[in-house]
Order: C-alpha cells, then structure tokens, then sequence
C-alpha cells in the first residue's frame, strides 16, 4: 500500500477507533499508530509549508488556509484528536510508543489550547511574523522540474489570500484586546516595505528559485516560467506586501495595546502559564523561574569579574562592559571579515567534535549572512535546518547588519550555539533518525533544542574553543544573557516590570551592545515564555550529566552519554530526564 493509500486509510478508521476504546481486544500500540498517522496526514494538508519543509509534496501548491474559521476548525479537529488519545490505555502501550505518546499528547494539546487562548491572533512577534516567515519558502521549495516551479508561481499567486486571512486576525485581535505590544512594533513594518515596491523583479528573493532552474528545464519552458514568476511577483506578491503595509501602518500599530505583560490579555495569566509549559514543558510557578534567575544571574557575575581580575582591566564591571561595547578592536569592519570569523570557528569545532560524539550527522551546513530583509530587527545568528530531500545544506546565519553591535568575542559562543556541537548537529542527526515517527523527527521542542544549545556554548570550554579570556568572557555573557531571561522574562510577563526595567537590568549585567539589548527585550515581551526554555533546558541538562557522572564514576562516557542525549531528538525535559536515567541503569547493569 502506497503511503497516501495508508494515510487515507487511517483517517476513516480514526472515529471508528475512538468509538471502540473499550474493546478489551483492541490493541493499544496499534490504535496509537493509527491516531498519530491520521493526524499527522491531517496536518501536512493544514500547513503546506510544513509538508514542504518535511519533503511531502502534494501540497506545494498552496500556502494554507490562516483565517479564523479555518483557525477554530483545527481547534475542534485536535479536540477530538485528544479525546482519541484519552481512550487509550497509557498503561498498555509499549516503552517506545509511551514515548511517542507523552510527545505526540503534548503537541495535540498545545495545538489546541493556544487557539482557545487566542495565540492565532498574534502572529507576528519581534523575532518572525507570518510574512518574514515566506522568505523560508524560495529556499524549501523544489524546482525539480516545470510541474514543480508551476507549483511554486501558484503559491506565489496565493500570497495575497493568505495575507489577507492574517488580516482578518489581526482585526480579530484588535477587536478582543489580543495584540502584541505597541512598543514593539516600532520599525516592524520596514521587513514588509522591502517586498511591497519591486524595481527589479529579478532581484525579489522570491524569484530566486527562477535563477537556479536545472538544466532538464528547456530553455523555452525556462523563459516561461520566468516570465510567469515575474508577473506573479509584480501582480501578486508585491501588492499583497503593500496591502499589508499600509494595514499595519494606518490600523494595527495604531490599535495594539500599551501594556506590555501576557498577563495583560483576556486570560492573560492563564496564557503565560501555558507559554510557559509549551516552551519548558513543565509547569513551573513564574516566581520561582525568576528565583532561580537571579541566582543564576549573580553566580555568571562573580565568574566575569574574576576574569576581569585575570585581565588586571582597570575599572569596574561596569566600565569593562563600556569598554567591551566601545572599543573598535572587538567588532568587525566590514560583513565579510565577520563571516569569516565565524566559518574559521566553526571549522576549528568540527575539526573538535569525534572527540565527543559517537554519531555525526552526514548533511553538512554552511555560514550565511542574515537576508537582508530581515537583518535590522533579527537576533544575532540562526540555524536554517535543510528542509527533507533538498540538496541544501544546513545555514548557519550571521547577522552582518550594524557591525557595531556584533562583537567578534561573542562569535565563538553564537558559532557553537546555532552550528556546532548545537542546533546543526542535533537537529542534523534528529533529521536522519528515520525510525521516529515524523511527528518526533521534525519537532523542534524550544526546551531541549535551545537547551542543547546553551549547553553547547559551555561544552566549547572542553573543546578548546575559547584561546583568550576576552572569549571566555564572551561565552559568559551570552550565558548571564539568557540568564537575564528568566528574569526579564517572568518580571514583565507575571510581575509588572516596565520595557525600561528590563533593558535597565540587561545593560546593568550583560556585555550585549545597545541595539542587542533593545532587541531582545521586545523580542521577550512579544514573545512570552519562549526565552525561558534556554536556560531552563541548559540546566537539566547539565544536571543529567551530574547525575550520570556521580552514578557512573569511572565508567562515565561523555561521548557516550552525549549520543544519549541527542538519540532521541527532540523531547520534553520529563522525557529526557526519564530517558537518561535508563541509559544510566542500563550502563550500570551491563558492567
């Protein structure tokens, strides 16, 4: 049976299987199977950009439906996707599907609550909107031969559709007070004005798929399609950014709230608590994460000033930290020159990493500036993971905008964070794990993959990464930096805090530049709960490995408990808690 025969299948056996939850006969990994199969054919149908970027292409023709209507049907589909789930007998499952179950829950539940709390009607915050989101699309998108670039221009003729259904939610938020924050919209709008006039059809990012046709492409059906993409872009894309435009301009910014605070929304303390448990996957109480930061936040201080000590700098931390942000020798001159600096890095970890990991990933990754876009209002870098089946390698995005405000001693933590031993490596090897099921293998879980990351940072201490204190200061402050999160974080969205006490605090106790900080900040405040999962993952983590490294004693492998880490790929901190602890019994029994 052919796969869409198979899933075409298990959708019409999915309400019969609900109903018969209480046969006594019914098998329950083999009822599981069935429920996860139906809803994940379900969801590659809802959200074509996905099924693009996992390497299923029946729907590379459309972008997706986004209004509300279409919103609240998904809500009511997962809703009885959880009630299929709650017929099943955890109990009878086997260990591995146990697994895929608490994953598979987790994303059904999340999927529906955050409609019911009105999280569809914010989709834009300071770091992605919904139309940043399509500069992915050229990238993804297959251009194989003519079918699949006629597939491509019908998406691009669908862009005016699909912006105008985030219109209507936007409308819709405005109207129930669910909007981000006013403040954090200031120059949003530049990202859309850059698409919205086009003078040069062929210089769009979105007609860069027309420059790279495969030779099996004649060259008559080439002009062709380049002629429709052309018009595509000027008769639909470009109107569809200028419509945008002048709706966000005259009637959005305008119209968001003035507060700042998730627990500012209708619901609003209820819909932090859920960012929170989506992001950590743990329902932690907001006061005691900012406990914890502040703990956190003092014991990386005292480690950066003992380095200013070792330094024998003549000033305090807070005038090293001027001196950091100030003087040129720390920053570089020309986008070039800091690309540079960051591929010769990266090289010199990948050169580090068999010493510490038993599995590497066989898809490698290259170093690209940020699109420029995109550039003024995007974080420091990003991992581009290649979407399934591509010839793409993996990106590693710099940020070459505003060199002033990208130290080069920072570059060394930002490399191992997004390329390796950190988001390349572990998404990379979770991308090749083909027996998970894909609803695991293309899951990104902000607490573990984040918190991988971070823990990444600190691992480049062992892998001699950092050669001078300036670097070892540099991993410091992006650590002290997601430590200001949970602070930050908690203290807007739960205790009151202003956008001038956050950027206060920040400046106060991280090195970051001036324009990093204010980022930041807006990127926390429009994006509750999500910066939290850093160094909350990065901790349990490091607590794993504590506790496998007591356990164990001698018999401790740190490329062996690594390859335990990442052989699951992504999953909730429960999860890995549990799954490192057996490995940890299992090394026991076995000596």
């Amino acid at each position: 049976m052919s796969r869409r025969a198979l899933a075409a299948s298990l959708l019409l056996l999915l309400p019969a299987l609900a109903a018969g939850a209480g046969d006594a006969d019914a098998d329950a990994d083999a009822r599981f199977a069935a429920t996860w199969h139906a809803e994940w054919t379900w969801r590659l149908a809802q959200f074509p950009q996905l099924a693009t970027a996992v390497g299923e292409h029946q729907h590379d023709d459309r972008l997706g439906e986004a209004g509300e209507a279409a919103q609240q049907a998904r809500r009511r589909h997962w809703e009885s996707v959880r009630r299929a789930l709650a017929a099943i007998d955890v109990d009878a499952l086997s260990p591995a599907a146990r697994i895929d179950f608490a994953i598979f829950r987790d994303q059904v539940e999340s999927s529906a609550e955050n409609i019911r709390l009105g999280g569809h009607r914010m989709p834009l915050n300071s770091d992605s909107a919904f139309w940043s989101d399509l500069a992915f699309l050229p990238r993804q998108h297959p251009v194989r031969d003519v079918a699949d670039v006629e597939r491509y221009i019908a998406r691009l003729r669908a862009v005016p559709a699909y912006f105008d259904q985030h219109i209507e939610l936007l409308r819709e938020g405005l109207r129930r007070g669910q909007t981000v924050p006013r403040v954090t919209l200031e120059g949003r709008e530049a990202s859309i004005a850059a698409q919205a006039k086009v003078d040069d059809v062929e210089a769009s990012p979105f007609y860069a798929p027309l420059r790279r046709l495969p030779a099996s492409i004649g060259a008559e059906d080439a002009a062709c399609l380049r002629t429709q993409a052309a018009a595509a872009i000027r008769e639909s894309v470009a109107p569809a950014y200028a419509k945008l435009l002048a709706f966000m301009r005259d009637t959005y910014i305008l119209g968001a709230r003035t507060t700042l605070g998730a627990s500012a929304l209708p619901d609003g303390k209820a819909y932090y608590r859920r960012q929170i448990i989506d992001f950590v996957t743990e329902d932690l109480d907001p006061r005691e994460i900012h406990a914890t930061g502040l703990a956190e936040v003092a014991r990386l201080r005292a480690a950066m000033e003992a380095i200013i000590r070792e330094i024998e700098f003549d000033g305090d931390y807070a005038a090293f930290l001027h001196h950091l942000r100030t003087d040129p020798r720390y920053y570089a001159k020309s986008p070039d020159e800091l690309l540079a600096q960051a591929a010769w890095i990266a090289k010199r970890a990948d050169g580090a990493l068999p010493r510490f990991f038993g599995r590497l990933p066989r898809r490698p990754y290259g170093v690209q500036a940020v699109p420029e876009a995109i550039a003024p209002y995007y974080t420091a870098g990003r991992y581009v993971p290649a979407s399934e089946g591509s010839t793409e390698p993996g990106w590693y995005w710099v940020n070459t905008y505003g060199l002033p405000g990208r130290p080069l001693y920072t570059l060394p933590a930002l490399t191992l964070h997004e390329a390796v031993p950190g988001h390349h490596l572990q998404i990379a090897l979770a991308a090749e794990s083909g027996e998970q099921p894909p609803f695991r293998r293309y899951a990104y879980i902000s607490a573990y993959g984040e918190g991988w990351a971070l823990y990444a940072e600190e691992l480049g201490h062992e892998m001699g990464i950092y050669r001078t204190p300036h670097e070892r200061f540099g991993q410091l402050t992006y650590a002290m930096w997601r430590a200001n999160r949970l602070v930050v974080d908690t203290g807007v969205h739960a205790l009151g805090w202003t956008r001038e006490q956050a950027i206060a605090y920040m400046t106060e106790n991280t090195a970051l530049s001036e324009h990093e900080i204010r980022t930041e900040v807006d990127r926390y405040i429009s994006w509750p709960g999500q910066a939290l999962s850093y160094y909350l993952g990065m901790l349990r983590i490091k607590a794993l490995r504590a506790e496998a490294e007591r356990e164990l004693g001698p018999r401790f492998d740190l490329r062996a408990f690594h390859d335990a880490v990442l052989e699951t790929g992504s999953v909730p901190l429960p999860v890995l808690s549990d799954h490192v602890r057996g490995w940890i019994a299992a090394r026991k029994a076995a000596d």
